[in-house]
């Protein structure tokens, strides 16, 4: 009697539209599309949003919310960031598509603007809905009387993942001039200007911005000879991982760099924002680890479900990494209302801090759910409405010899 309930039968209805979503992506996707890039994608984003929302807090102290991390009283999960902030990895597979998608575009006989064009748009249009909502809630808790520490807080966590996708930018409109740049040029650049900001201490400041575009351009150079049909053997993989782990190891054991790969508020050297060699050479050993595991994931993706759940991350990828910080910080302000919750506005100084933020994580997913919701079809754009022309009544096409 209870399999004709409607409680019932959600289940099975959950199952029979993933089923479909499955076949309608299937449909879509171009046999030629390597489904390992899908899914190293929406494993590093997925990566990344969990480890942010593991490292970030917005602590109630004063009658307002301040940012912290729990790594300066914690360290001990610092090594998990060595997996979690999986950036390089993005720029890995943003460097394979680009080039790959680059090459056919030529071979259409497209211009470079017009490709351009394409890859940028969806890559930015989303970014216009995020500074929209932020500029008039931030004008509204201001006007509201919020303090402006608790804005200030607020809105430099939500507009956090613009630099990721600025720089991603940047380095797909350079796409034609570093497609045959080796990754070695690029990194030579990090290691001399790590070695005079901390090994010499000269130099300007500002001379570690010079590591942003070099930085990340070392794993994107890595996507695009992948694109090209290099890096296929198991040894480059194996090279990149074995090599990248062990330089990252010294450098932390030996030369000073702080073992957590997220960025620490106050931190003397923070890795991500400019990255630093360190940063750089643990995103060569992720790199070597997505490599390694190329031929697992295609296999994987050959499951209708696990290729429909990979085809949806990618398809909102931009949106999910984009909102997925004010996710946390609508929450967190949400909850505010409610008192100082644990594991939300309270310090992150122990054990069971971690513990509470395990728990909100499903809260965090669900208000992320609710963004994608709203948000996802500005990465998308507006759908075209097929054509309603009946050719019966357009008059016959004479054939070439009736002419």
């Amino acid at each position: 009697m209870t399999e004709h309930t409607p409680r019932a039968r959600a289940p099975r209805r959950a199952l029979d539209a993933l089923r479909a979503t499955a076949r309608r992506l299937d449909t879509a996707t171009p046999a030629s599309r390597d489904r390992a890039v899908d899914a190293l994608r929406a494993l590093a984003i997925l990566g990344v949003v969990l480890g942010h929302w593991l490292v970030t807090a917005l602590v109630a102290r004063d009658g307002a919310l301040h940012t912290e991390s729990p790594l300066p009283h914690q360290p001990w999960p610092a090594p998990l960031s060595w997996l979690f902030q999986a950036l390089a990895v993005l720029f890995l597979a943003g460097g394979h598509a680009a080039t790959r998608s680059l090459a056919a575009s030529q071979a259409r006989g497209d211009s470079y603007g017009r490709w351009l064009r394409a890859r940028l748009t969806r890559l930015l249009r989303p970014v216009a809905a995020l500074a929209a909502l932020w500029s008039v809630t931030a004008a509204a808790l201001l006007l509201g009387g919020t303090p402006a520490a608790t804005v200030h807080s607020l809105v430099e966590l939500a507009l956090s993942p613009l630099w990721f996708l600025l720089v991603l930018a940047a380095l797909t409109a350079a796409t034609p001039l570093v497609t045959r740049l080796s990754p070695l040029w690029p990194l030579a650049v990090v290691l001399h200007v790590d070695l005079l900001r901390y090994g010499l201490h000269l130099g300007p400041s500002w001379l570690g911005w010079t590591n942003l575009a070099a930085g990340w351009l070392v794993p994107y150079t890595l996507g695009a000879a992948w694109a090209r049909g290099e890096l296929r053997s198991r040894r480059a993989a194996l090279v990149l991982l074995l090599g990248g782990t062990a330089a990252t190891a010294f450098l932390v054991g030996c030369a000073g760099y702080p073992a957590s790969m997220a960025g620490v508020p106050d931190g003397a050297v923070s890795h991500p924002n400019p990255p630093t060699l360190a940063a750089v050479t643990c995103g060569l050993a992720q790199c070597g680890l997505a490599l390694l595991l190329r031929d697992r994931l295609r296999r994987a993706t050959a499951r209708p479900p696990v290729r429909a759940a990979v085809a949806l991350v990618n398809l909102s990828a931009t949106t999910i990494f984009l909102w997925h910080q004010t996710a946390l910080a609508a929450t967190t302000a949400t909850g505010l209302m409610a008192g100082r919750l644990p594991g939300l506005h309270t310090a992150p100084d122990s054990p069971l801090w971690v513990a509470y933020r395990l728990a909100w994580l499903p809260v965090f997913a669900l208000a992320l759910a609710l963004c994608l919701a709203a948000f996802r079809h500005h990465e998308r754009g507006p759908r075209r409405r097929p054509s309603r022309v009946v050719h019966r009544h357009l008059p016959p096409t004479k054939s070439p010899h009736h002419a």
